[in-house]
């Protein structure tokens, strides 16, 4: 259980870096930069589904096509994806949504010579997430060159998918045009987002840097107080928010992210 924990944990430390470029023009390289360090992700496309409306919201990576897959793809072909079913029946659902493994033959022809034959691609993991009617369907890909994605990379993704799926309906309900301030949207969801406004100030400052990446030795050192203070100062976060892991602190504040608007 707790190598588990660490695993996990680990994994999310990996998308950091893409969490606190939300809403900033650097989040798609963020995102696939943070995607390639969890599991050699070659490449990534974003989906939204309004109604029978499709659009593609981010397309980086390895795959020279990718925007004509993505054009190709919300023009007409999202009708005939066999995962569309598992997405719409998701609808409603708070948590985000996996959709089945990777299987060639669940595709038609011409949707397998375009989007896996032309463009190289072997591989996918998906993902989809549901914030009112809007619906936000993440896509991982490997080329030919990477292989399949190992035993070892689903589990990856599949710890991350989470994270990266609120994260991703996030950057998109925000003006992603402008840089922004992460910080200091992270700030004023712990000042005013519940539970997190209920920690004290020490905690916030805390779990502000865990958010950041930084270890509990750096936590320490940068607000001038002892490891055992900063460790007292998690652990009391931790169960004032009835958490006990960096993923759960991760999903709250993710969560909040992706239901509000912060200004």
């Amino acid at each position: 259980m707790k190598a588990s924990a660490a695993f996990n944990n680990f994994a999310i430390n990996d998308i950091t870096p893409a969490v606190l470029a939300i809403g900033r023009t650097t989040f798609p390289q963020a995102l696939i930069s943070a995607l390639r360090r969890v599991a050699d992700v070659g490449h990534c496309m974003v989906f939204s589904f309004e109604g029978e409306r499709s659009a593609c919201l981010l397309d980086a990576g390895n795959i020279p096509t990718g925007r004509d897959l993505g054009i190709a793809y919300a023009g007409h072909f999202h009708q005939s994806d066999p995962n569309r079913d598992a997405i719409f029946a998701g609808h409603g659902e708070a948590a985000p949504v996996l959709l089945p493994t990777f299987a060639r033959r669940a595709y038609s022809d011409s949707y397998r010579k375009i989007f896996f034959d032309d463009s190289d691609i072997v591989d996918k993991f998906a993902t989809a997430i549901w914030v009112d009617d809007t619906c936000f369907y993440v896509n991982f890909y490997r080329i030919t060159a990477q292989g399949r994605f190992t035993p070892e990379q689903i589990r990856r993704l599949s710890a991350v998918a989470p994270a990266v799926s609120a994260a991703v309906a996030r950057h998109f309900q925000l003006d992603a045009t402008a840089d922004g301030d992460p910080m200091g949207r992270l700030k004023t969801l712990f000042a005013t987002g519940q539970p997190l406004a209920l920690l004290t100030g020490r905690e916030k400052e805390v779990c502000l840097r865990i958010l950041s990446g930084l270890s509990s030795e750096a936590i320490a050192a940068e607000l001038g107080i002892s490891l055992h203070s900063a460790l007292t100062y998690r652990k009391r976060a931790y169960e004032r928010l009835g958490i006990s892991s960096q993923n759960e602190l991760f999903g709250i504040v993710l969560r909040l992210m992706a239901s509000r608007s912060l200004n």
